[in-house]
């Protein structure tokens, strides 16, 4: 290689190392989390078909016999949420609250009878979830993740540009690992094929996860999801949709987190509160289940109740494919629809993103659209394995191994303004390039003032 083609290939070599140190612990924890909550309902139908499943009927109990029941049984808590049942064999659900603890009740819809309860917080899927999109650690964990999804993008351009074959040997150790060799050179092999086949996949992973993001997703969000004043019939407040919806359980779908909150009518209904927070006057859950069925919503919804005098119930869909999507916010008092959002409402950029989301987590085709997404994420798993490896066998003794950095800067153009363009693009990403950049000019100027003795 020519001086500042070396100089290029040692930068990038410097860079994928460190984005593969940075990333590896975090894309393990993100594959393996993404596989438990990819297996959502197999693994809820193993682990609680006792909670989840029913003897069919034809006329279950009426939402509000059935919140009776769960009130009754938890009298200090206040009922956030129903979750009708979904098929004629399941049970129904409720969520209720007593201060930070948050419970998932389950109910035979045919006789009100109590099958069990879960911590919402508490389960293996909550947890995955949770892990998933913010470590547990809330802004902190959300801003790590998303620096994560931004630097995958660096470590698969990085990737590429070391390991595209610049010899006569062709594609040979690149689409499928060179069955003469051995030890560290077989590794080599494999890290490279596997990062290869699975990089379009994890491409993807990082792109449509990045949207879901609460520094650049939230802003891509507010930029993207308009929706036009005339779709609701009150005055919004400022809280938005999306404040349904948490880390460890999905309520809104993306395409409607932006929708705006109404108010419920309150001039003509009186204040008084009744048990546990309710409002008088507030018309029936049944009401709000018979108005989703006439809306034509498909079964698998929730129905949020109302927080506060001027709060509203919230019906929404988050479907396996999002063109059955629906969010319905309805006045509490008169059960008027103040809000109806659908699949046609979104526009093209949610439309684009909702699809992704709905790729992402292989809920669209079934089983195989499952294994599909288990494949590329068993990729990355072994990807990251392979390069942490070949980083452990070659490093020196009681030593990192970062590849030194060149002597010169590299003159390579093109790169500088793909690293601009991310770095724009999404800005967290940047400022870290910069701070990265900068520490490496330093140390390559201390190196030049200080002489380096023998």
């Amino acid at each position: 290689m020519a001086t500042s083609d070396t100089a290029f290939y040692q930068r990038a070599w410097r860079w994928h190392f460190l984005a593969g140190l940075f990333l590896a612990p975090l894309l393990i924890l993100l594959s393996v989390t993404g596989i438990i909550y990819l297996f959502k309902p197999q693994l809820d139908e193993l682990m609680y078909p006792h909670l989840l499943q029913v003897t069919p009927i034809a006329h279950p109990l009426s939402a509000d016999r059935l919140a009776a029941v769960a009130q009754a049984a938890y009298p200090d808590a206040v009922l956030t949420q129903y979750l009708p049942p979904s098929a004629s064999d399941r049970s129904a659900q409720f969520v209720l609250r007593s201060g930070e603890h948050e419970l998932n009740l389950f109910i035979n819809p045919a006789d009100g009878a109590l099958l069990g309860a879960l911590d919402a917080h508490d389960n293996l899927q909550a947890i995955a979830r949770a892990l998933h999109a913010e470590l547990m650690l809330g802004n902190t964990g959300d801003a790590v993740i998303e620096l994560a999804a931004g630097w995958t993008l660096l470590l698969l351009c990085s990737g590429l540009y070391l390991w595209w074959p610049r010899q006569k040997g062709g594609m040979q150790g690149i689409l499928l690992p060179r069955p003469d060799r051995r030890g560290r050179l077989w590794w080599r092999d494999l890290h490279a094929v596997l990062g290869l086949w699975g990089a379009a996949g994890l491409l993807f992973f990082a792109l449509s996860g990045m949207t879901w993001t609460g520094i650049w997703g939230q802003r891509f969000a507010d930029l993207w999801n308009r929706f036009p004043a005339a779709m609701w019939n009150e005055v919004p407040s400022s809280t938005l949709s999306r404040s349904l919806n948490q880390p460890h359980q999905q309520t809104v779908a993306w395409g409607a987190e932006t929708l705006p909150l109404p108010r419920s009518h309150t001039a003509h209904h009186g204040h008084a509160m009744a048990e546990h927070g309710t409002v008088a006057g507030r018309i029936p859950l049944q009401k709000v289940v018979d108005i989703a069925r006439d809306r034509g919503v498909t079964p698998g919804y929730s129905i949020s109740l109302p927080k506060g005098e001027s709060g509203v119930f919230t019906i929404a869909l988050f479907a396996d494919d999002p063109r059955n999507d629906a969010t319905l916010h309805l006045d509490q008092y008169s059960g008027q629809v103040l809000a109806d959002v659908r699949w046609q409402d979104y526009g093209a950029v949610a439309k684009t993103v909702e699809t992704s989301v709905m790729l992402h987590m292989g809920r669209m085709y079934g089983l195989p659209h499952q294994l599909l997404m288990l494949a590329l994420c068993l990729m990355v798993i072994g990807s990251c394995l392979s390069g942490l490896w070949i980083w452990w066998r070659r490093r020196p003794a009681g030593r990192l191994g970062l590849p030194s950095l060149p002597a010169v800067l590299p003159g390579w153009r093109g790169a500088a303004l793909l690293l601009i363009g991310l770095g724009l693009a999404f800005p967290l990403l940047g400022a870290s390039l910069l701070l990265i950049w900068g520490l490496d000019a330093l140390w390559l100027a201390g190196r030049r003032l200080l002489p380096v003795r023998a």
